[in-house]
């Protein structure tokens, strides 16, 4: 393996360090916040709130007591409540408790009911999911929901686009006359596999014929991350023109060939703004999520079409934009843990795993493709912490809410010598998972 490959441009090393840095102090704060409020509002003060780790650069101490500071390290940060030994909240300080009124003592971490101690705990992984949500609900808000019937918003860059003008309404493509949108999707599969096609469209009250592209060409809408396409250079707006010298006119075409070509190197000839381009790459297997539930293998180069325009769209109700939100963060749960189980059981790569090498890469490619994406990214980002940190491992805040449930049932905390080794243990687990995601960071295609 070439060594100097693993070392990109400094430029390069600087954006995603930025881009991951900015991303990663955007969940931890809101996570800690999570935790900082719900303990305030619970009756559990905070001694300190702190936005990354190491040498203070600078702190104020609020009317509440509480020392907000920004440190050294943007790597993380933490809430220290009041009795804790130490920021994890995993043991308590004698000397601090000792000779505190009953009263005092309600406002430590350790001395309050096991109810706000709970809910502090979940708050943290709460407040991610919370974040994702509303950042999910608006990129709905955004984004805009089709309407009916389908009229044209605007043209999308693709290379050879003509005819089609803002405020048409299509009628038919290729004779065929275009359904509502809800049966879109199967409706254009039906079209004849060729481009140009012929549209008949409405335009200021008459009927206009033109011609133009198929409308999902192998059009390059995006670029995936960490992709075969991202490593060969594709960019969002190239269109796909040939795959091994053969033309291609439709995403389906260019989704089939790469499909069925086991992996095999592809030649690809690309329009980028009127200037033809030749790209080699080889597609990657990739582990899909599946809508029913489980894993779907397949050859990937790493890019998702578009139409040749944009429809026009209404602003959702409140109701429609806020499930949205909720069901995006959902199915990354669900998604996520589907596919932790897999990996477990073998039935699909371990590569699926990424380390925080990985996280930053795609964290300066989302940023790489504008603001949205990146947002995007982060939202992503943040349910994948919040579930993580529900995970039942000691130091981790899903094993602090498990030796609360213990206390529930027992009527008492788990014992010093208990808690020592289970957190021991925690830590175990928690590198071991961070050294597989390294690994694979560096060694996985």
């Amino acid at each position: 393996m070439d060594l100097t490959s693993l070392i990109p441009s400094f430029g390069n090393v600087a954006f995603t360090l930025v881009a991951f840095i900015i991303a990663l102090t955007i969940i931890v704060a809101i996570h800690e916040y999570g935790h900082y409020i719900i303990g305030r509002i619970s009756g559990i003060k905070a001694d300190v709130f702190s936005i990354g780790i190491g040498p203070v650069l600078a702190k104020k101490t609020d009317k509440h007591g509480t020392q907000w500071q920004i440190a050294a390290l943007p790597v993380g940060g933490y809430v220290k409540f009041r009795g804790d030994a130490n920021a994890a909240s995993a043991g308590v300080d004698e000397d601090a408790m000792e000779g505190l009124s009953d009263e005092e003592r309600r406002h430590t971490m350790h001395g309050a009911p096991l109810w706000a101690r709970a809910a502090t705990v979940a708050a943290g992984p709460v407040f991610n999911f919370i974040l994702s949500a509303i950042i999910f609900f608006g990129m709905a808000y955004h984004t805009g929901i089709a309407t009916d019937p389908l009229t044209v918003a605007r043209l999308t860059q693709v290379p050879g686009v003509e005819g089609l003008e803002p405020g048409d309404q299509i009628l038919s493509i290729g004779g065929q006359e275009t359904p509502s949108l809800e049966e879109f999707g199967d409706y254009v599969g039906e079209l004849p596999n060729e481009s140009p096609l012929e549209y008949v469209v409405l335009r200021d009250g008459q009927e206009v014929t033109v011609e133009t592209l198929y409308p999902y060409p192998p059009y390059v809408g995006s670029v995936t991350p960490q992709s075969a396409a991202a490593d060969a250079g594709l960019e969002q707006g190239d269109l796909i023109t040939q795959v091994n010298g053969e033309a291609v006119s439709t995403f389906e075409e260019l989704r089939t060939i790469v499909g069925e070509g086991d992996g095999e190197a592809l030649d690809l000839t690309i329009n980028r703004g009127g200037e033809m381009i030749d790209v080699s790459l080889s597609p990657r297997r990739v582990d899909l999520p599946l809508p029913e539930g489980g894993f779907e293998t397949r050859w990937l180069i790493g890019v998702s079409g578009g139409m040749i325009f944009e429809p026009a769209t209404r602003a959702p109700s409140f109701g429609e934009a806020i499930t949205s939100g909720v069901n995006q963060v959902g199915y990354i749960i669900t998604s996520s843990l589907s596919g932790l189980w897999h990996m477990i059981t073998g039935a699909i790569s371990s590569c699926n795993l990424r380390g925080p090498i990985g996280i930053a890469e795609t964290s300066g490619a989302a940023a790489s493709q504008g603001v949205s994406s990146f947002i995007w990214f982060v939202a992503v980002l943040s349910t994948a912490v919040g579930l993580l940190n529900l995970f039942p491992i000691p130091v981790l805040d899903g094993g602090h809410l498990v030796f609360h449930a213990y206390e529930a049932v027992a009527g008492k905390p788990p014992s010093d010598g208990a808690m020592r080794i289970l957190l021991t243990i925690g830590i175990a687990l928690v590198l071991g998972i961070m050294l597989l995601g390294v690994t694979n960071d560096l060694f996985c295609p």
